[in-house]
């Protein structure tokens, strides 16, 4: 297995990380290394899925790719801009215009509509009402909830949840999409449709996708498939996915 920024990509990456470090501090005063040098570049339109085993730092390095916390060490770009180099107002409005969130849990605010927690992106960045309701009304029809704008969030399966939590990560037409196990709180069934609602969504839109789950069926089904193994990213092959299965659970 080789590190997964040796390729080369012929367009600018919507995604890169060099060299990323990230330690914390234990409560006795310990440093705790949790990435030890991740490097990698996602272009627009790729979807790649990171695989680990439990406490390997998976969802630590989503973070710092979406720029919600930043490396100890190392380089990160979104879109080619340096996250280091940025204001804390610069890095929201980053995340806000460029990266969309899909998370285990979907955290939809559960005071307002379906309708209105899509919006609500586009309001931040500044688009007036008409325009946030043309652009959610839209999104929300591509992911089949067309009769579902009006309901709060506690009236949708978690299912139908995970599909406006889908459509509010594209509202602003992001760079990339990063989802932290999308479907691991969901049945079979439902986390299969989720799956193929994401894969559709990265075809028809052409964000990037960093996707992290221990489902190898879904892992199998990115463009690139690469293994968080201490503290650093490396390429695992489709055979070596294979041979991985009865590592971790799907």
């Amino acid at each position: 297995m080789t590190d997964v920024s040796d390729g080369v990509h012929e367009r600018k990456p919507a995604i890169a990380a060099r060299d990323v470090f990230k330690t914390y501090v234990a409560g006795d005063g310990s440093p705790i290394e949790v990435l030890k040098g991740a490097s990698l570049d996602v272009a627009p339109g790729e979807a790649i899925a990171i695989i680990g085993e439990s406490g390997a730092g998976k969802s630590t390095l989503l973070q710092i790719l979406g720029g919600l916390d930043l490396p100890t060490s190392g380089e990160m770009w979104i879109g080619g801009k340096e996250l280091q180099s940025l204001s804390e107002e610069e890095l929201a409005l980053l995340r806000n215009h460029h990266i969309g969130f899909v998370f285990q849990f979907h955290h939809l605010l559960k005071e307002f509509s379906v309708h209105e927690n899509v919006m609500l992106p586009q309001l931040i960045r500044g688009e007036t009402p008409r325009v946030a309701s043309d652009r959610a009304r839209e999104l929300l029809e591509d992911v089949g909830l067309a009769r579902r704008l009006d309901h709060k969030p506690g009236r949708l399966s978690g299912g139908e949840q995970q599909r406006v939590a889908v459509a509010r990560a594209l509202v602003n037409r992001p760079l990339a999409i990063l989802a932290d196990e999308p479907s691991g709180n969901l049945d079979p069934g439902t986390s299969d449709r989720l799956h193929d609602l994401l894969f559709e969504v990265n075809e028809r839109h052409g964000s990037a996708m960093i996707l992290v789950t221990h489902n190898l069926h879904l892992a199998a089904r990115a463009d690139r498939v690469a293994e968080l193994m201490d503290g650093r990213l490396v390429d695992v092959t489709r055979e070596a996915l294979r041979e991985a299965s009865d590592q971790w659970i799907g």
